[in-house]
C-alpha cells in the first residue's frame, strides 16, 4: 500500500495501528513502544494531513457473541475454514483483552484532524452501507460535468441467430 497522490484513494486495513492493538494485547511490542505508538501516531497524522491527505477511521465493531458466531461458523464450513487462523483461535481467548485496547485507542488515537468513526458491525450488510455513506458524506466533492451518453442502435443482421451455450459449459446455478 501507498499513500494516496492528489485526487487518489487509497484503503489500508488496519494501517499503522496493529501496533495499539494485536501487538499490544499479544506481547508483540513493549510498553515503550506503545507508548511511542501514542506519542508519534497524532504527529505523523496531522503531518499528513496538513500535506492535503484526507484521513478517515472506521472501526467496525461487533459484540462478542457476533465474533464467536462468526467464528463458529467458519470453523464449521470448509469453504470458511481458511480464514480462521492458529491468531484468531489465541485472540479469541483475549475478548476483554482486545475491546480494552480497542477503547484505549479510540480514545487517544481520535484526533479533530482525523477522528475515529464507528460502524455498529454485527449487520455486515448494513454496516458496509452505512460506512459507504458516512464515507461520502465526508469527502468534498464538486459536480463535475459530463457530457451526455446516447446509446447507439443496434445493429441488426437478420441472418443472425444466438446459438444456445452447450450445458457442459455453464456453470452451475447455486443460489
Amino acid at each position: 500500500a501507498h499513500l494516496p497522490a492528489a485526487g487518489e484513494i487509497v484503503l489500508f486495513d488496519r494501517s499503522w495501528y496493529n501496533r495499539a492493538g494485536v501487538e499490544r494485547v499479544m506481547g508483540f511490542c513493549t510498553d515503550e513502544q506503545y507508548e511511542e505508538f501514542f506519542r508519534s501516531v497524532p504527529e505523523f497524522e496531522r503531518m499528513l494531513v496538513s500535506s492535503g491527505i484526507q484521513i478517515i477511521k472506521f472501526w467496525f465493531s461487533i459484540t462478542d457473541d457476533e465474533q464467536e458466531a462468526r467464528f463458529r461458523a467458519r470453523m464449521d464450513d470448509p469453504l470458511k475454514q481458511w480464514k480462521l487462523s492458529p491468531m484468531d483461535l489465541e485472540s479469541r481467548k483475549r475478548w476483554e483483552a482486545y475491546t480494552l485496547a480497542k477503547e484505549v485507542m479510540l480514545e487517544r488515537s481520535s484526533i479533530p484532524e482525523a477522528p475515529w468513526w464507528v460502524v455498529q458491525g454485527v449487520d455486515k450488510k448494513k454496516a458496509r452501507l452505512n460506512c459507504i455513506s458516512h464515507l461520502l458524506s465526508l469527502v468534498p466533492y464538486q459536480p463535475v460535468s459530463r457530457p451526455e451518453v446516447v446509446l447507439p442502435p443496434r445493429i441488426y443482421h437478420p441472418d443472425y441467430e444466438r446459438q444456445q451455450t452447450p450445458d457442459s459449459m455453464i456453470v452451475p446455478e447455486l443460489y
